[in-house]
């Protein structure tokens, strides 16, 4: 059995609404294009070349709060989980669980909508995107959330947001080659991550579970640099003063980075998988795929390839994400 953790899904409702609402972001082209995000039948036509393998279902990008006014996006994010909870109970050969989509512009009404995702419709956590609208994820404001993941003891799955407008040059005006995409969002993952190490999140909710997509970014490949380079925080900034930040925190800051989860959406068999194998461990990845943006067999190929003893393979397959749901798959 393959337990699939993040995949992304638009059901008909949101499909519909997001149509309407016309977001005019990239994404939106991009979602179009794919057509197993909205056509199930060729979805599960997809699903059944895998075999034994089921599904985390979530929302694809763009943020809700992208796209829509706050009244719109609590709108929307009801209808979003009303409608993943009826995929699930539909279908739960195909969809084992689903995550709760957020309505970001008000943190009490994401609060609250999270909660009844999770404790009247089964949702089993919560996705946050890395930055609300160009606001980063870490900002006290949206501390209700993690509390509310902590509370429940359900993970949160974190994803990379970013887009053309973000661009990688002060003298151009957007993104281009679609740069935003293939390392801006790895280096969103990476910089999220950090600062909610550096803040001191894990100490204030020492139990907290956060997935984080494609891997855990780039903070594998770069855990040296991350841990030399940083531990010397401050020397090369003259606008605040970071001295107390290492200070301040319960362990040594490295540490934290391995209390995260990654998954092994790497879009197949790469250099990249190994790395976050090695600095993650095999109890901390879970199996995914992105699909239907990433192709399923890609990614199941690239585990089977690895001589994993079957103890690990279960692991990264099936068990870890059961432990994280607190839920067993058949």
């Amino acid at each position: 059995m393959f337990d699939d953790i993040y995949p992304h899904i638009l059901p008909p409702e949101v499909a519909k609404a997001r149509e309407e609402m016309g977001s005019g972001l990239g994404t939106a082209k991009r979602m179009k294009a794919v057509r197993d995000v909205h056509d199930f039948d060729s979805r599960f036509r997809s699903m059944d070349q895998i075999g034994d393998y089921r599904q985390v279902i979530s929302l694809p990008n763009p943020p809700l709060e992208a796209f829509t006014s706050p009244k719109q996006a609590i709108d929307l994010a009801r209808v979003a989980n009303d409608g993943l909870a009826v995929l699930v109970r539909k279908h739960p050969d195909r969809f084992a669980a689903f995550v709760a989509a957020l309505p970001m512009h008000e943190v009490d009404s994401s609060v609250a909508e999270g909660r009844r995702a999770m404790t009247e419709l089964g949702a089993k956590g919560i996705q946050l995107f890395t930055n609300v609208n160009g606001k980063p994820i870490d900002a006290k404001e949206y501390e209700p959330l993690f509390a509310l993941a902590a509370e429940q003891d359900l993970p949160i799955w974190l994803h990379p947001t970013r887009t053309a407008e973000f661009s990688d040059y002060t003298a151009e005006k957007f993104s281009r080659y679609e740069m935003w995409w293939c390392f801006g969002w790895p280096y969103e993952t990476s910089v999220a991550m950090a600062r909610l190490v550096l803040t001191g999140l894990f100490d204030r909710y020492p139990k907290i579970k956060i997935i984080t997509h494609h891997g855990g970014g780039m903070i594998p490949f770069y855990d040296k640099r991350i841990e030399n380079g940083l531990a010397s925080l401050g020397g090369r900034t003259k606008e605040e003063d970071y001295s107390g930040v290492l200070k301040s925190l319960k362990r040594p800051f490295m540490d934290y980075f391995h209390d995260f989860y990654a998954d092994t959406a790497l879009f197949g068999d790469s250099f990249g998988l190994d790395c976050a194998l090695k600095f993650f461990g095999s109890e901390h990845m879970v199996f995914a795929s992105d699909a239907p943006f990433g192709p399923i067999k890609l990614h199941t190929d690239a585990i089977e390839a690895r001589d994993f003893d079957a103890k690990t393979h279960d692991s990264i397959v099936k068990s870890n994400a059961e432990k994280l749901m607190k839920m067993t798959i058949q």
